[in-house]
């Protein structure tokens, strides 16, 4: 408990240092070790409870009514805040201060009422939880470490912005503990408020620039994010004054089944597509793009939408063979196929990692609906494996942008002779992404095999495959689209001499390190992480046992095969690529070796070679729309499913 408390309270103490810090340098400091003892007090927690059952820890009834008397307080002044940010609402938003008000309404009608569900247990710990903690804890912490330099260099090439970054970093660290909160309660009430803390740290640092567009997409993401918040309320509400089963408390919910949960775990299910940006959800998460790339990497990768898929994967076992949990993998699949399809038109690269995003927590809420044993070790890994190599990759293309001025991926032609080292980190997260056998590769195989022994209705694992299948494919042509354009022999040399910024450089290294470790050691990962909680979750009986576990003769062959594949990005780190200009016939007179040439009238062009991006195939407004519908549909269904 001692270390809970720590991982939950220390980020606020650390925010609180960080925004009274009297000079940057000070500010600096206290972010770097702040870091160091997040990562450290992650660690020292996987240690503690290596490979244990889930522990459960009670509070004396003191401090619980202390704690549920702060959360009620801050819930009430976290939803006056927002009433007051309101007041820069402009037109298509003004439903927002409704949903603030009905949200914080339903939960004083459930945590006011006369009589309700006394709370005996009010954190917990296991192996799920903790693999969670050491995402918060070391990803986050190292996007934090890479935006000290990072926001110095934003400050200085837009003087327009004003210099808030005391706030920011105060906004990051308690971004940090309020998922640490998510992560360890075991009180619903106390889950909900530090889920809000989410919402409210996003818009916030969504909206940091205080331009009218990211004002505009800090309050999209806010309305869309407070319509999961309602349904989670809601749910709370339910489980005080509904019929059947009452509780608080997250460990009984999920063991009630699908006959006494299934209205409940639906409106947080709700809550879950919210945050993890699904469709209809989706489009807060590509208007984050507006706020710095710290935050992107921050929301995309180890905190905001990991909150969602996380819920929805401890709520698996109620939606194990039901209608409800079907639909929900529906609504999963076809936010994976549209967002994957649409990531080919993309050349903004934070634009493609966005719709990669969305597209592979929808493969992981899918895995959530079917609820095996199969299902949900895939889904963990798929949590663990985007999580590292997608943080790797955002802040890449910071680091990029900041060195060559642009995020364009065509502009990222031939990065490999400019910069090598960091095209190879940029390369082994793309790696980790798409190629086969990597992790992420590796958990579509065995979602594959889980889909196909399905037996809610007749041809659901059949759908469920084919949705894979085709969205899967897409995610192959925009990954190696982008691999190639790093790897290509540019026309001009074009060499940049500004070094990574150290800060920067430990953070990007240590994600690849990181990266490397996650998917070459995953049979490690597995056994640490993943087989005590789906052996707790079988042996309790809340799911069934399978047996279309993966061999371990292949791991071990797909482990040997990643080893070989890993060592090709090491190729160019030590023996840096040369640049060499090679003449060819251009169609005319070369000018310049191979960049340009002069035509027959006498105009010189210069060559280009630009990638693939079937706009004429693919129509992103329309197939987004097509999406939006599909999804809506499916998600009232899903309601109308639960009802018995």
């Amino acid at each position: 408990m001692p270390l809970i408390a720590l991982l939950i309270g220390f980020p606020l103490i650390a925010g609180l240092a960080i925004l009274f810090a009297p000079t940057h340098a000070r500010r600096a400091d206290l972010v770097r070790w702040s870091v160091y003892g997040l990562g450290g007090a992650s660690l020292a927690l996987a240690l503690s409870y290596f490979r244990m059952e889930p522990q459960f820890f009670s509070l004396g009834a003191g401090v619980a009514g202390a704690l549920d008397m702060a959360f009620l307080l801050g819930g009430i002044a976290l939803s006056a805040y927002l009433l007051f940010a309101c007041r820069r609402i402009k037109g298509r938003e003004w439903y927002i201060p409704l949903l603030i008000l009905a949200q914080t309404g339903l939960m004083l009608f459930a945590e006011l009422a006369p009589e309700h569900p006394e709370v005996a247990r009010h954190f917990y710990v296991d192996s799920f939880s903790i693999l969670m903690a050491l995402i918060v804890g070391l990803v986050g912490g190292l996007i934090c470490l890479h935006a000290i330099r990072y926001m110095q260099d934003y400050q200085a090439h837009d003087h327009e912005v004003k210099d808030r970054r005391p706030a920011f970093f105060f906004m990051l660290f308690v971004f940090l503990g309020a998922m640490f909160g998510i992560v360890f309660s075991n009180h619903l009430p106390w889950l909900f408020f530090f889920w809000e803390v989410t919402t409210l740290c996003s818009f916030w640092l969504i909206s940091y620039s205080g331009t009218e567009e990211a004002v505009r997409n800090g309050f999209r993401a806010l309305g869309l994010n407070l319509i999961g918040g309602v349904a989670f309320a809601g749910a709370i509400v339910w489980l005080t004054h509904g019929p059947g089963l009452h509780t608080w408390e997250l460990d009984q919910l999920i063991a009630a089944g699908s006959t006494l949960a299934l209205i409940p775990a639906v409106l947080i299910a709700i809550a879950g597509l919210t945050k993890s940006a699904q469709l209809p959800f989706s489009s807060w998460l590509l208007g984050a793009m507006v706020a710095p790339t710290p935050v992107s990497a921050l929301l995309h990768s180890s905190t905001m939408v990991k909150a969602g898929v996380f819920l929805l994967v401890k709520l698996s076992p109620v939606f194990h063979d039901t209608y409800a949990g079907l639909l929900l993998s529906l609504v999963g699949g076809v936010t994976f196929l549209v967002t994957s399809l649409v990531a080919i038109n993309q050349r903004n690269a934070k634009r493609v990692l966005a719709y990669s995003t969305i597209a592979n927590l929808g493969l992981i809420v899918m895995c959530a609906g079917v609820g095996t044993a199969t299902t949900i070790w895939a889904a963990i890994l798929l949590i663990l494996f985007h999580a590292v190599a997608k943080a790797l990759l955002f802040l890449s293309v910071g680091t990029t942008e900041h060195l060559i001025g642009s995020r364009d991926i065509e502009d990222m032609e031939g990065l490999v002779y400019r910069r090598p080292v960091l095209a190879a980190m940029m390369l082994v997260g793309i790696l980790g992404m798409f190629l086969a056998p990597f992790g992420m590769l590796l958990s579509k195989y065995t979602c594959f095999q889980a889909f196909l022994t399905m037996d809610v209705m007749p041809g659901d694992g059949i759908l469920l495959a084919a949705i894979l299948a085709f969205g899967s494919a897409p995610t192959l042509f925009f990954w190696s689209k982008w691999m190639g354009k790093l790897v290509a022999m540019p026309r001009r040399p074009n060499p940049i001499e500004a070094a990574i910024p150290r800060d920067e450089a430990i953070a990007l290294f240590t994600l690849t390190v990181i990266t490397y470790v996650a998917c070459a050691l995953f049979p490690l990962a597995d056994w640490i992480f993943v087989q005590p909680y789906t052996e707790f979750l079988t042996g309790a009986g809340l799911i069934p046992l399978t047996d279309d576990r993966i061999p371990w003769e292949t791991i071990a062959m797909m482990t040997a095969m990643l080893g070989g594949i890993f060592l090709l990005p090491l190729i160019f780190w030590l023996r840096p690529p040369r640049f060499a200009v090679v003449s060819g016939y251009l169609s005319g007179a070369n000018v310049d070796g191979s960049a340009s040439y002069r035509g027959a009238m006498g105009a010189e062009r210069e060559v280009e070679s630009r990638g693939y991006y079937l706009t004429g195939f693919i129509q992103e407004d329309l197939l987004v729309r097509r999406g939006l519908i599909g999804a809506v549909i499916l998600m009232t269904l899903m309601l109308w499913s639960a009802n018995p």
